[in-house]
């Protein structure tokens, strides 16, 4: 058996397309849904990345802003930006990008971002509200992920969810979004017992933990749905330099029903439902114009 390949370009390529349609219609009403993005320092990876979000809304014609500042930045320039752009109606979602230098609060970076633009979903009151059911921006990257399920139809409640990794970003509102959606969930990281005992029993196994390859076939139940949310760039062997993520693809493909890969799985969905928050911001504050 090999596992059905969850193509996250198509389908994110689909779901831009729907979002270039909205964006297009705000416009023409007279709102066009508009990104800040705000970068400190000059980390390469986190250069790429904003690049790329810049990029995704120029396609998708949403306005982008990109506030860039140097890794000896004082946080107070910083916050005082995002003031100025909590304060501007023209602005729907702000964005920091991640990870900050080290002699940043980031907690009191994120808290200060409006909760109503918060698009990364990573306010406390965003937590809060995902942990109750309520409306709330959800964070990118799970919310990615729940897309993906959806597209290939996957039966979620009454399923058994494994996710491993507990981070703020991903593992954490990965568990809540499952479990509302009716899927039991396990939360595995580090500290857990005989990993394996609770990857191999997953209908749905979700890696989140940052460390390359970890996942392997025999950790898998047959026939399981596997998402790789992992992105690592490999430092040696025979392919130093290239991507992979957390599961180790040619040995879980055998096994998994269905299985996304590194790179073409979850990263353009994390970029395309950033998209997606913005243009829902835009959304309401149109509403309430």
């Amino acid at each position: 058996m090999t596992a059905r390949i969850i193509d996250g370009n198509a389908l994110s390529a689909k779901l831009r397309g729907e979002l270039a349609a909205k964006a297009a219609e705000l416009t023409a009403q007279g709102t066009q849904p508009c990104l800040a993005v705000i970068l400190v320092g000059g980390d390469p990876a986190s250069a790429v990345y904003v690049r790329n979000k810049v990029a995704g809304c120029e396609k998708a014609g949403i306005k982008s802003l990109k506030f860039e500042y140097p890794q000896d930045a004082a946080p107070a320039d910083v916050l005082a930006r995002i003031a100025e752009l909590n304060a501007d109606p023209s602005v729907h979602g702000i964005l920091v990008q991640l990870p900050l230098p080290k002699h940043f609060d980031e907690k009191a970076v994120l808290e200060a971002i409006s909760v109503e633009k918060d698009v990364d979903g990573f306010h406390a009151e965003n937590v809060g509200r995902l942990s109750q059911g309520q409306e709330a921006f959800v964070p990118c990257t799970p919310n990615g992920v729940m897309e993906m399920l959806k597209s290939i139809e996957a039966p979620l409640r009454g399923a058994e969810a494994v996710v491993i990794g507990r981070s703020n970003i991903v593992g954490k509102p990965m568990a809540m979004l499952l479990t509302a959606a009716g899927a039991t969930v396990t939360v595995c990281h580090s500290g857990t017992r005989d990993l394996n005992f609770h990857t191999r029993r997953a209908d749905i196994l979700v890696a989140a933990i940052g460390k390359p390859k970890f996942v392997t076939g025999d950790m898998i139940r047959p026939g399981a749905i596997v998402i790789d949310v992992g992105i690592n760039r490999l430092s040696s062997g025979p392919d130093a330099g290239k991507l992979c993520g957390d599961v180790d693809f040619e040995s879980a493909k055998d096994v998994a029903g269905a299985i996304t890969p590194v790179p073409g799985g979850v990263g353009p969905m994390t970029i395309t439902m950033l998209l997606a928050n913005t243009v829902e911001s835009a959304t309401r504050a149109a509403r309430k114009a």
